[in-house]
């Protein structure tokens, strides 16, 4: 697994939001030049995102960035370099919608957003709402123009439940017909069936010929939960949630503390 340096993997996945980046979307100096060091180890570094890909791009050109990145939470394989989509799996909107119809039918008229697919996809937003951060959406008022399009997902959110009730009873209800994940605070997600980060990081790594045995894997959600369980090592930042530090193999710093460069610096030395 070692490369040729001695550095101990031979892909580095870290997520993004709450992750690699800052709480203002950047990426300190120290991680960035920790990252440099281990692709110049001989590590690959691979974003692996639940944004989907117009939300990911300007984060990457910053970066300057020029590989592969895993997006929509696995939905997309992105190429940052050529600017280019090589693989996209969309969410089925006719099951979307029956997914949908049974978890308002327990929970209430929920407030919907959603993510449409391709290079330039909009993110749509209903009534009442709350886009996390300041990323760009297009508002909506009437909910058939969610299907009009294919989407990587739906974005749901409930008046008075709390994250993790409304993905407990979405999962309860609707887990037959989508995935249902958190991917962030105010931030539920209905997913193609059996998606996760895990699907598209085995994608991506596929095409640079390397494994699970090889990779070291970032996160802070729930949703690197697969990521972390396909990966050979898991290192959970310490904000991150509780389910993922459950599940992690070890937790490092926060994402404001440079926790990817603290754990990446002691594998370098």
């Amino acid at each position: 697994m070692s490369t040729a340096s001695g550095f101990p993997f031979r892909l580095i996945a870290t997520d993004l939001d709450g992750t690699l980046l800052r709480s203002d979307d950047t990426v300190s100096r120290r991680t960035r030049d920790a990252l440099a060091a281990a692709t110049a180890a001989g590590a690959a570094h691979i974003v692996v995102t639940g944004r989907a890909v117009p939300w990911t791009r300007p984060v990457l050109d910053d970066l300057g960035y020029q590989g592969l990145a895993v997006c929509g939470q696995g939905a997309q394989v992105y190429h940052a370099g050529e600017h280019r989509l090589l693989t996209s799996v969309t969410l089925d909107r006719q099951l979307a919608g029956v997914a949908l119809a049974k978890i308002e039918a327990e929970t209430g008229p929920l407030y919907l957003a959603a993510s449409r697919d391709g290079l330039d996809g909009d993110v749509l937003v209903g009534p009442g709402y709350e886009v996390q951060g300041t990323l760009p959406a297009v508002p909506f008022t009437d909910a058939s123009d969610l299907w009009t399009a294919p989407l990587n997902k739906l974005y749901i959110q409930h008046p008075t439940l709390d994250d993790d009730e409304l993905a407990a009873i979405a999962t309860r209800v609707a887990g037959g017909f989508v995935t249902v994940l958190i991917a962030g605070e105010g931030i539920v997600e209905l997913l193609p069936l059996g998606l996760s980060k895990a699907t598209g990081l085995s994608l991506a790594a596929r095409r640079l010929g390397l494994k699970a045995a090889d990779t070291l894997a970032f996160g802070d959600m729930p949703n690197d939960i697969p990521m972390f369980g396909w990966a050979a090592r898991g290192v959970a930042m310490a904000n991150a949630h509780e389910e993922l530090k459950a599940v992690a193999d070890e937790v490092t710093s926060s994402n404001e503390e440079d926790g990817i460069a603290v754990a990446l610096e002691r594998l370098l030395a």
